[in-house]
């Protein structure tokens, strides 16, 4: 049997940094990633609202696992081919109206253009000037949501506004149709929600996060050092369970 480890990125293997361009893995994930995938015959996938050409400058993992981008409107092979899922039209020139919108009135180094939404991030603003963004955002974008192509969603550091159609939890059930072996997702973020939602019952979610909050996830630990022994009790498991089918 192959197992099937999901992955989130942002918040969940590295912490999170106002300058996302070095939002670099906690110490040691890289390793017991990288132990993981040579031991044992675990197929790992990164699910992320990221760009898929995003994550592995970040986590320089060699061989780079699957990548799933974009909250799944990309997909990243192990062989560096990116997949794309093609938008609505009518979605896209939305995206573009709220992307001329953002660029006149939100911090330009805070702003996330991807192929299937705007992310806006108010990480390291001061809370005055946050609320007074976030307020101008929502009264800018939700008329946008109007359409029933665009939602507006919060994350944890922002918001977000995004074509529907594909979330986590798609790329979840994507991933349970081709596999019924033991499957786990691993992931911290108000987006992972739609993930465990679609894992309930069919494999383990785990919430990784220094606080607990309310959520759908069957398991929570904290970063980094109960991350690091799930990671290595996974490597462990998979280690003896192959040795003893085996025999």
């Amino acid at each position: 049997h192959r197992p099937l480890l999901l992955l989130d990125y942002d918040g969940t293997l590295a912490p999170f940094t106002p300058d996302r361009d070095r939002a670099h893995p906690y110490a040691g994930v890289r390793e017991a990633l990288h132990e993981l995938m040579a031991r044992t015959s675990t197929r790992v996938v990164l699910i992320s609202g990221r760009s898929a050409s995003d994550l592995p400058r970040l986590i320089q993992l060699d061989p780079m696992p699957e990548v799933w981008g974009a909250h799944g409107w990309e997909r990243r092979l192990p062989d560096g081919a990116i997949e794309r899922e093609p938008l609505p039209p009518l979605a896209g020139e939305a995206l573009a109206e709220a992307v001329v919108w953002a660029r006149k009135h939100w911090p330009a180094t805070h702003i996330e253009q991807k192929a299937s939404s705007i992310a806006l991030h108010w990480r390291g603003l001061e809370t005055g000037e946050r609320a007074r963004l976030e307020r101008l955002a929502r009264e800018a974008l939700q008329p946008l949501t109007r359409s029933s192509l665009l939602k507006l969603k919060p994350f944890d550091g922002g918001l977000e506004l995004r074509v529907k159609g594909r979330d986590k939890g798609t790329i979840v059930r994507l991933l349970l149709a081709e596999t019924s072996d033991c499957i786990a997702y691993l992931g911290d973020d108000l987006t992972d929600e739609d993930a465990f939602a679609a894992l309930s019952g069919s494999g383990l979610s785990v919430l990784v996060r220094p606080e607990m909050r309310e959520t759908q996830a069957a398991l929570w630990i904290r970063p980094p050092g109960e991350l690091l022994a799930f990671l290595a009790l996974w490597t462990e498991a998979c280690t003896t369970g192959a040795r003893a089918g085996n025999e």
